[in-house]
């Protein structure tokens, strides 16, 4: 009688770990918090953006341009300037400076026409594959409605969200079903560039 309750607490012991794993297969990791309105990063220039430095007055100094493969933009009279990893206030601030030399008083103004290095991809199960630019805040749902929304064979309940972090890639989870049936709002993550979303087909 003992040995066969043994083998039935094994059994259920067996059944319960089971049901854990199953049940936690496919759940990425936790949504991050996401910052509050005021306290979103300021946009970063990257490679190859495409900016517009404008100097007031100045018509010949002002010039259209992307940031070449090194990270430099090339501007009349100060050539060669660091622009990527910059803000474009902090780019600002080194253009004034350095114009400073030949231009009284120049009021420069830099614009980010493009943002080609700010951009999400959506792969697998949509009917358009591909890179997006982030030119403004996008969630996951948008993301995947722009590439043309799902295809037939799409896996809506296990879509993730591939993310660097700190060097590592940090998997999130979205089952749209359960989001649209309320049960994880807070699942359609707010991308950030260079994120990839997969939607398993």
């Amino acid at each position: 009688m003992m040995i066969r309750v043994v083998e039935m607490t094994r059994s259920l012991v067996l059944v319960t770990m089971a049901s854990l794993v199953v049940g936690c297969a496919g759940v990425g990791v936790a949504p991050p918090p996401e910052p509050e309105a005021g306290e979103r990063e300021e946009y970063v220039v990257g490679i190859p953006d495409v900016l517009s430095i404008v100097v007031w007055r100045n018509e010949e100094l002002s010039v259209t341009l992307p940031v070449r493969r090194d990270g430099k933009i090339s501007v009349p009279l100060v050539d060669d300037v660091q622009a990527e990893g910059l803000t474009p206030h902090e780019l600002k601030e080194v253009l004034t400076e350095a114009l400073a030399e030949y231009v009284t008083a120049p009021d420069v103004t830099v614009i980010v026409q493009q943002t080609n290095s700010h951009v999400v991809t959506v792969v697998g199960g949509v009917l358009r594959s591909g890179q997006l630019p982030l030119t403004r805040e996008m969630r996951v749902l948008e993301a995947i409605a722009t590439m043309g929304g799902f295809s037939a064979w799409a896996k809506k309940d296990r879509i993730k969200v591939m993310r660097k972090v700190e060097g590592k890639t940090v998997e999130y989870g979205f089952n749209y079903g359960a989001y649209a049936a309320g049960k994880a709002p807070d699942s359609n993550l707010l991308l950030m560039p260079g994120d990839t979303v997969v939607v398993p087909d």
